[in-house]
């Protein structure tokens, strides 16, 4: 059975990867002419950047020092992009996380746990705007995606920029200090 300390590793290495998959698909996005799934991709790169500094530091608060690891990855179309990062979000919040939910639970591992459970949560947004982007491409109806995001910089929970709540439903950051993205 895994540890927090193996789920804490093995969600750095997803983060991670998902952080630098997601600004490939981007620029894939770009060269396809679309820019506001472009803007998507962007905003969930930047969140799961902040989802792997915050297992990191739970790790760290443990005791064990920062991991090194592989990444790579296949880019395809946009559209194939766009359903492979739902898969892989919904992965993360039905399978993923809620196993290492329960594990930080029971060491009462509160660092990691909250690490985990806003992870989980954020994960669940990430995963309807993919959806829906899908949806708006494959219908061949024009896009009616945002044009700007922002994110919360504690919990990594992203919001499209015109309906941001005043305080982060995650952990309660306040709107003032959520990060723009351009």
């Amino acid at each position: 059975m895994a540890t927090t300390i193996d789920n804490l590793k093995t969600a750095i290495v997803g983060e991670s990867t998902a952080c630098a998959m997601y600004a490939s698909f981007a620029s894939k996005a770009l060269q396809e002419g679309y820019p506001l799934i472009a803007k998507l991709f962007e905003a969930t790169s930047a969140t799961e950047r902040i989802h792997a500094a915050n297992h990191t530091k739970a790790l760290v608060k443990m005791g064990e020092q920062p991991i090194e690891y592989d990444m790579s990855w296949h880019v395809g179309t946009t559209l194939d992009n766009l359903k492979e990062a739902l898969k892989g979000e919904t992965y993360e919040y039905t399978e993923m996380y809620p196993p290492m939910v329960e594990q930080a639970e029971a060491e009462g591992a509160k660092d990691a746990l909250r690490s985990f459970n806003w992870a989980l949560e954020a994960e669940k947004v990430h995963a309807a705007m993919y959806a829906e982007a899908i949806r708006q491409l494959e219908s061949g109806e024009p896009l009616n995606l945002p044009s700007s995001y922002v994110i919360c910089p504690l919990c990594g929970d992203t919001f499209p920029a015109d309906t941001a709540p005043d305080k982060c439903p995650l952990c309660n950051m306040p709107k003032a200090k959520y990060m723009a993205l351009p």
